[in-house]
């Protein structure tokens, strides 16, 4: 008797430990950031603000020296993923950008990412006919999320709940024939 209390301690201890490795962050994406949308950005210009940012990525822009993204912006999850049930919330539109080279045919429009950086200040862009202001993030990390297929899986069982016969009303009673 006395052993099955610990053990039962020992297992809730554990399931609870492997839940909250679920809700974790991916190490590169961990770390204190300010609660600031990239909309707020722009109005507040908080220059050198420690930000987590992410979304989908409109474009990648190879320069000479960095690669430059710009985003729309997606609530994040708990592990830092921007969030699946959020795809229709934008937070508006963001630009990072990291020292190096990021294939555009890898970081493809549509992908999810993250961004770990600092606010830089803000850059002019042209979306179709408008001029738009987006802040603009040296980012220190570049987190491409991996694709995720979702499969819908639907049961059907020919036998249904009243087996073939349909039930009171289906294909074998009296008004159905």
């Amino acid at each position: 008797m006395s052993l099955r209390i610990p053990f039962r301690i020992a297992i809730a201890a554990s399931a609870l430990a492997l839940l909250g490795a679920c809700a974790t962050a991916p190490q590169p994406l961990q770390g204190a950031f300010l609660p600031l949308t990239p909309e707020q950005a722009v109005a507040g210009q908080q220059l050198g603000a420690s930000v987590r940012w992410g979304g989908r990525i409109v474009q990648t822009t190879p320069g000479p020296d960095s690669t430059c993204f710009q985003v729309v912006s997606i609530p994040l999850d708990a592990s830092g993923r921007p969030a699946s049930g959020s795809r229709d919330v934008a937070q508006g539109r963001f630009l990072a950008c990291r020292s190096g080279f990021y294939d555009p045919a890898v970081f493809t429009p549509g992908r999810e990412v993250t961004f770990v950086g600092r606010v830089q200040g803000t850059d002019k862009v042209k979306i179709g006919e408008y001029d738009y202001t987006l802040p603009r993030m040296a980012a220190d990390v570049v987190y491409l999320w991996p694709v995720v297929n979702e499969v819908r899986v639907i049961h059907h069982d020919p036998w249904g709940p009243w087996g073939p016969w349909g039930g009171p009303w289906g294909r074998w009673s009296w008004w159905g024939w």
